[in-house]
């Protein structure tokens, strides 16, 4: 077992799901709405009747949705209260404690593995890569969720924000990833609330509070924003 994470020393505590898990499960439930980020993914590597893994699953909110088509759902999750949040969110789901760079599954195991904003923010990646394409079947598929720092409205709160710069500038990651012969997609979505002061919760959150309330003085009736998603897969065969 582990304590704080000392055992996984690519362990980095995320500034929302393990500050505020409650609101974090708030935004999951606004992204979205019409399924089109979903649909990309499983036309990337569709999962129905397959084994996937939720690389950083965080409270674990997407093991319920892949658990409605999955023959098996696995989840691995550094932090350990989110870990324990996690385990009670579907009967049918595996939670394990690991990381991207110490995954404790056995080598060609899982047929799709997904990870959503969890570790891969290049440079720096090739070890959790490499653990990933260690544990994915010969014809397996990693499937990495990342901002679109391009296009959408969330994009220009990132460009605000100097978080965008913590995760190193788009063409990097571009790069990063061409680099290791994975498939780049676009997708544009959205965040969708039930009511504004959902929204302002949510970027007050993400952003800094300067960031965040300008964006809500320029948009006063907004319960939502534009969302771009850029997915980049790969899997040992690429």
């Amino acid at each position: 077992m582990f304590v704080n994470g000392a055992a996984f020393p690519d362990f980095r505590p995320s500034g929302n799901a393990a500050v505020n898990p409650d609101l974090y499960d708030l935004e999951n439930q606004a992204v979205d709405p019409d399924g089109i980020l979903l649909d990309a993914m499983r036309d990337i590597a569709p999962w129905a009747g397959r084994s996937i893994l939720d690389l950083g699953c965080g409270t674990g909110y997407w093991l319920d949705v892949y658990a409605d088509e999955a023959a098996e759902v696995i989840g691995v999750e550094p932090d350990p209260d989110l870990c324990g949040r996690a385990r009670s969110r579907h009967p049918d789901a595996r939670v394990l404690a690991g990381s991207a760079e110490h995954l404790p599954l056995p080598d060609s195991s899982v047929e799709v593995v997904h990870a959503r904003f969890a570790y891969f923010f290049p440079p720096g990646c090739d070890a959790g890569l490499a653990e990933v394409l260690r544990v994915l079947t010969p014809a397996g598929r990693l499937v990495v969720v990342d901002n679109d720092q391009r296009h959408g409205e969330f994009a220009t709160l990132l460009a605000a924000s100097a978080f965008a710069a913590a995760q190193g500038r788009a063409e990097v990651t571009d790069r990063w990833w061409a680099e290791r012969a994975a498939e780049r997609r676009e997708v544009m979505s959205a965040w969708s609330f039930a009511t504004r002061a959902d929204l302002a919760a949510v970027l007050g959150m993400e952003f800094p509070a300067t960031v965040a309330g300008s964006w809500l003085d320029r948009h006063p009736s907004a319960t939502g924003l534009s969302y771009g998603y850029v997915l980049f897969s790969i899997g040992p065969a690429s």
